[in-house]
Protein backbone atom coordinates (compact mmCIF):
# COMPACT_ATOMS: atom_id res chain seq x y z
CA UNK A 1 0.00 0.00 0.00
CA UNK A 2 1.35 3.57 -0.58
CA UNK A 3 1.59 6.14 1.69
CA UNK A 4 -0.80 8.31 -0.12
CA UNK A 5 -3.86 5.37 0.04
CA UNK A 6 -2.74 4.69 4.07
CA UNK A 7 -2.93 8.49 4.96
CA UNK A 8 -6.59 8.93 2.74
CA UNK A 9 -7.76 5.81 4.69
CA UNK A 10 -6.57 7.19 8.13
CA UNK A 11 -8.33 10.17 7.33
CA UNK A 12 -11.65 8.36 6.78
CA UNK A 13 -11.92 6.35 9.62
CA UNK A 14 -11.29 9.80 11.75
CA UNK A 15 -14.11 11.17 9.36
CA UNK A 16 -16.72 8.05 10.57
CA UNK A 17 -15.13 8.33 13.90
CA UNK A 18 -15.91 11.89 14.02
CA UNK A 19 -19.04 12.02 12.60
CA UNK A 20 -20.41 8.67 14.91
CA UNK A 21 -19.50 11.17 18.18
CA UNK A 22 -21.66 13.76 16.66
CA UNK A 23 -24.45 11.44 15.96
CA UNK A 24 -24.28 9.49 18.98
CA UNK A 25 -24.09 13.28 21.05
CA UNK A 26 -27.17 14.71 19.26
CA UNK A 27 -29.03 10.74 19.89
CA UNK A 28 -28.30 11.77 23.69
CA UNK A 29 -28.97 15.68 23.41
CA UNK A 30 -32.53 14.78 21.70
CA UNK A 31 -33.50 11.69 24.52
CA UNK A 32 -32.47 14.23 27.57
CA UNK A 33 -34.66 16.79 26.04
CA UNK A 34 -37.51 14.68 25.70
CA UNK A 35 -37.08 13.59 29.05
CA UNK A 36 -36.88 16.94 30.65
CA UNK A 37 -39.81 17.75 28.75
CA UNK A 38 -41.81 14.85 30.15
CA UNK A 39 -40.43 15.13 33.81
CA UNK A 40 -41.45 19.13 33.06
CA UNK A 41 -45.17 18.17 32.10
CA UNK A 42 -45.19 15.65 34.92
CA UNK A 43 -44.01 17.80 37.48
CA UNK A 44 -46.31 20.52 36.30
CA UNK A 45 -49.37 18.01 36.24
CA UNK A 46 -48.29 16.99 39.24
CA UNK A 47 -48.21 20.51 40.64
CA UNK A 48 -51.31 21.39 39.47
CA UNK A 49 -53.24 18.17 40.97
CA UNK A 50 -51.71 19.31 44.38
CA UNK A 51 -52.80 23.10 43.77
CA UNK A 52 -56.39 21.87 42.84
CA UNK A 53 -56.31 19.30 45.54
CA UNK A 54 -55.13 22.37 47.80
CA UNK A 55 -57.76 24.45 46.86
CA UNK A 56 -60.01 22.43 47.20
CA UNK A 57 -59.26 21.18 50.84
CA UNK A 58 -58.96 24.72 51.79
CA UNK A 59 -62.86 25.18 50.94
CA UNK A 60 -64.04 22.56 52.28
CA UNK A 61 -61.75 23.41 55.87
CA UNK A 62 -63.36 27.17 55.59
CA UNK A 63 -67.03 26.07 54.88
CA UNK A 64 -66.43 23.79 58.17
CA UNK A 65 -64.92 26.44 59.82
CA UNK A 66 -67.59 28.82 58.74
CA UNK A 67 -70.29 27.17 60.42
CA UNK A 68 -68.33 26.00 63.30
CA UNK A 69 -67.93 29.93 63.81
CA UNK A 70 -71.87 30.70 63.31
CA UNK A 71 -72.93 27.73 66.25
CA UNK A 72 -70.06 29.34 68.66
CA UNK A 73 -71.35 32.76 67.69
CA UNK A 74 -74.97 31.54 68.66
CA UNK A 75 -73.68 29.20 71.86
CA UNK A 76 -71.55 31.94 72.92
CA UNK A 77 -73.89 34.99 71.95
CA UNK A 78 -74.63 37.42 75.80
CA UNK A 79 -76.99 39.85 73.72
CA UNK A 80 -79.86 38.25 74.60
CA UNK A 81 -81.78 39.57 78.09
CA UNK A 82 -81.64 38.09 81.25
CA UNK A 83 -83.83 38.33 83.74
CA UNK A 84 -87.41 37.44 84.97
CA UNK A 85 -90.58 39.02 83.59
CA UNK A 86 -93.82 38.77 86.34
CA UNK A 87 -97.29 39.36 85.83
CA UNK A 88 -96.80 38.90 82.09
CA UNK A 89 -98.71 37.67 79.23
CA UNK A 90 -96.96 35.23 76.46
CA UNK A 91 -98.01 35.21 72.84
CA UNK A 92 -96.35 33.12 70.19
CA UNK A 93 -94.62 35.03 67.05
CA UNK A 94 -92.79 31.82 65.30
CA UNK A 95 -91.40 28.46 65.74
CA UNK A 96 -89.83 29.28 69.18
CA UNK A 97 -90.36 32.39 69.27
CA UNK A 98 -92.28 34.06 71.61
CA UNK A 99 -92.63 37.60 73.52
CA UNK A 100 -94.13 38.48 76.71
CA UNK A 101 -96.14 41.45 77.36
CA UNK A 102 -95.82 43.54 81.07
CA UNK A 103 -97.76 45.87 81.56
CA UNK A 104 -95.69 49.25 82.18
CA UNK A 105 -92.62 47.65 80.54
CA UNK A 106 -91.54 47.11 77.08
CA UNK A 107 -92.30 43.50 75.11
CA UNK A 108 -89.33 41.32 75.05
CA UNK A 109 -89.39 38.34 72.62
CA UNK A 110 -87.40 35.37 74.15
CA UNK A 111 -86.74 31.68 72.70
CA UNK A 112 -87.29 28.77 73.94
CA UNK A 113 -84.74 25.54 74.03
CA UNK A 114 -85.03 21.92 74.94
CA UNK A 115 -84.09 22.25 78.31
CA UNK A 116 -86.55 25.20 78.94
CA UNK A 117 -88.68 24.07 81.48
CA UNK A 118 -92.75 25.35 80.87
CA UNK A 119 -95.72 24.52 83.63
CA UNK A 120 -99.15 25.08 82.93
CA UNK A 121 -102.24 25.71 85.14
CA UNK A 122 -104.81 24.62 83.08
CA UNK A 123 -104.47 26.40 79.68
CA UNK A 124 -100.87 25.49 78.83
CA UNK A 125 -101.87 21.77 80.08
CA UNK A 126 -102.72 20.45 83.17
CA UNK A 127 -105.77 20.79 85.11
CA UNK A 128 -107.29 24.05 86.59
CA UNK A 129 -109.58 22.45 89.19
CA UNK A 130 -106.05 20.95 90.55
CA UNK A 131 -103.90 23.29 93.05
CA UNK A 132 -100.34 24.19 91.57
CA UNK A 133 -98.92 23.64 88.02
CA UNK A 134 -98.44 20.58 85.88
CA UNK A 135 -95.18 20.06 84.04
CA UNK A 136 -95.55 20.64 79.96
CA UNK A 137 -94.22 20.03 76.58
CA UNK A 138 -93.07 23.24 74.23
CA UNK A 139 -95.45 21.70 72.13
CA UNK A 140 -98.43 22.31 74.67
CA UNK A 141 -96.81 25.83 75.30
CA UNK A 142 -96.79 26.68 71.16
CA UNK A 143 -100.42 25.76 70.77
CA UNK A 144 -101.85 26.94 73.96
CA UNK A 145 -100.03 30.47 72.84
CA UNK A 146 -100.79 30.27 69.56
CA UNK A 147 -104.67 30.43 70.34
CA UNK A 148 -104.37 33.57 72.46
CA UNK A 149 -101.70 34.92 74.57
CA UNK A 150 -101.51 33.32 78.12
CA UNK A 151 -100.72 35.27 81.59
CA UNK A 152 -97.45 33.73 82.78
CA UNK A 153 -94.31 34.50 84.42
CA UNK A 154 -90.82 34.13 82.13
CA UNK A 155 -87.14 33.53 83.69
CA UNK A 156 -84.76 33.82 80.35
CA UNK A 157 -81.14 34.31 80.68
CA UNK A 158 -79.49 35.28 77.53
CA UNK A 159 -82.54 35.81 75.47
CA UNK A 160 -83.48 32.18 76.05
CA UNK A 161 -86.15 31.17 78.63
CA UNK A 162 -85.29 28.74 81.36
CA UNK A 163 -88.65 28.49 82.93
CA UNK A 164 -92.35 29.86 82.00
CA UNK A 165 -94.84 28.84 84.32
CA UNK A 166 -98.33 30.10 83.61
CA UNK A 167 -100.57 31.91 86.51
CA UNK A 168 -103.78 30.01 87.39
CA UNK A 169 -106.64 31.71 85.79
CA UNK A 170 -110.43 31.60 86.42
CA UNK A 171 -111.66 28.30 88.09
CA UNK A 172 -108.44 28.37 90.50
CA UNK A 173 -110.32 31.52 92.07
CA UNK A 174 -108.53 34.29 93.32
CA UNK A 175 -105.60 34.76 95.80
CA UNK A 176 -102.85 32.95 93.92
CA UNK A 177 -100.67 36.10 94.63
CA UNK A 178 -99.56 36.51 91.08
CA UNK A 179 -101.83 38.27 89.20
CA UNK A 180 -102.59 41.97 89.08
CA UNK A 181 -104.35 44.32 91.52
CA UNK A 182 -106.37 47.74 91.11
CA UNK A 183 -108.87 49.21 89.26
CA UNK A 184 -109.25 50.23 85.56
CA UNK A 185 -111.37 52.44 83.69
CA UNK A 186 -111.65 51.51 79.59
CA UNK A 187 -112.58 49.35 76.84
CA UNK A 188 -113.33 46.22 77.68
CA UNK A 189 -112.46 43.27 75.21
CA UNK A 190 -113.06 39.47 75.07
CA UNK A 191 -110.01 37.11 74.52
CA UNK A 192 -111.32 33.53 75.41
CA UNK A 193 -114.24 32.16 77.78
CA UNK A 194 -113.28 33.72 81.14
CA UNK A 195 -111.12 36.26 79.42
CA UNK A 196 -110.52 39.41 78.85
CA UNK A 197 -108.49 42.92 78.60
CA UNK A 198 -108.83 46.35 79.69
CA UNK A 199 -107.59 49.64 77.79
CA UNK A 200 -107.09 52.65 79.97
CA UNK A 201 -106.40 56.05 78.56
CA UNK A 202 -103.10 55.54 77.58
CA UNK A 203 -103.96 52.59 75.46
CA UNK A 204 -102.27 49.96 77.55
CA UNK A 205 -104.23 46.53 78.32
CA UNK A 206 -104.56 44.88 80.99
CA UNK A 207 -105.36 40.78 80.47
CA UNK A 208 -107.68 39.54 83.66
CA UNK A 209 -110.13 36.29 83.96
CA UNK A 210 -113.37 36.59 85.59
CA UNK A 211 -115.39 33.83 88.12
CA UNK A 212 -118.14 32.32 89.49
CA UNK A 213 -118.15 35.07 91.90
CA UNK A 214 -117.60 38.05 90.08
CA UNK A 215 -119.76 40.97 90.12
CA UNK A 216 -121.05 42.70 86.88
CA UNK A 217 -123.16 45.46 86.51
CA UNK A 218 -124.88 47.01 83.30
CA UNK A 219 -126.68 50.09 82.19
CA UNK A 220 -127.87 49.03 79.00
CA UNK A 221 -125.37 47.54 77.30
CA UNK A 222 -123.90 44.57 79.30
CA UNK A 223 -127.70 44.55 80.65
CA UNK A 224 -130.73 46.51 81.98
CA UNK A 225 -132.23 49.57 80.53
CA UNK A 226 -129.99 52.25 79.73
CA UNK A 227 -133.48 54.55 80.66
CA UNK A 228 -133.22 53.58 84.21
CA UNK A 229 -131.39 55.02 86.62
CA UNK A 230 -127.92 52.86 88.40
CA UNK A 231 -127.25 49.69 87.03
CA UNK A 232 -128.47 46.22 87.18
CA UNK A 233 -126.58 42.71 87.85
CA UNK A 234 -125.68 40.84 84.94
CA UNK A 235 -124.59 37.23 83.94
CA UNK A 236 -120.96 36.40 83.07
CA UNK A 237 -122.87 35.42 79.40
CA UNK A 238 -124.17 38.95 79.31
CA UNK A 239 -120.74 40.45 79.56
CA UNK A 240 -118.98 38.12 77.53
CA UNK A 241 -121.44 39.10 74.26
CA UNK A 242 -121.37 42.54 75.29
CA UNK A 243 -117.07 42.76 74.93
CA UNK A 244 -117.07 41.02 71.46
CA UNK A 245 -119.02 43.78 70.49
CA UNK A 246 -117.18 46.52 72.44
CA UNK A 247 -118.00 48.44 75.90
CA UNK A 248 -116.43 50.30 78.37
CA UNK A 249 -116.56 50.20 82.03
CA UNK A 250 -115.06 49.85 85.39
CA UNK A 251 -112.62 46.91 86.20
CA UNK A 252 -111.86 46.07 89.41
CA UNK A 253 -108.80 43.56 89.78
CA UNK A 254 -107.66 41.02 92.44
CA UNK A 255 -104.75 38.87 91.42
CA UNK A 256 -105.63 39.19 87.96
CA UNK A 257 -109.30 38.16 88.60
CA UNK A 258 -112.11 40.85 88.19
CA UNK A 259 -114.09 41.15 91.59
CA UNK A 260 -116.43 43.71 89.92
CA UNK A 261 -117.33 45.00 86.55
CA UNK A 262 -119.46 47.86 86.53
CA UNK A 263 -120.69 49.55 82.30
CA UNK A 264 -119.38 53.14 82.54
CA UNK A 265 -122.58 55.20 81.68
Amino acid sequence: MSEGTFVMNRHLRKAVVVTAAITAGLLMTACQNDSTSTDSSSSTSSSKSRSDSSDTSSDSSSGKEGSAAVANNASNSKSGVSGTFENGTVAYLAPGKYIVTVPGQTDQQFFVAEDTLVYGAGTICGDAQLTGTQRCSLDELEAATDNGDVPADVTMKNGIATVVTERPGTEQGSGSGKGVSGTWLGAVKYLAPGKFTVSDMKGTEQQFFVAEDTLVYGAGTICGDAQLTGTQRCSLDELEAAAQKGLTAEVELTDGIATTIIEDH
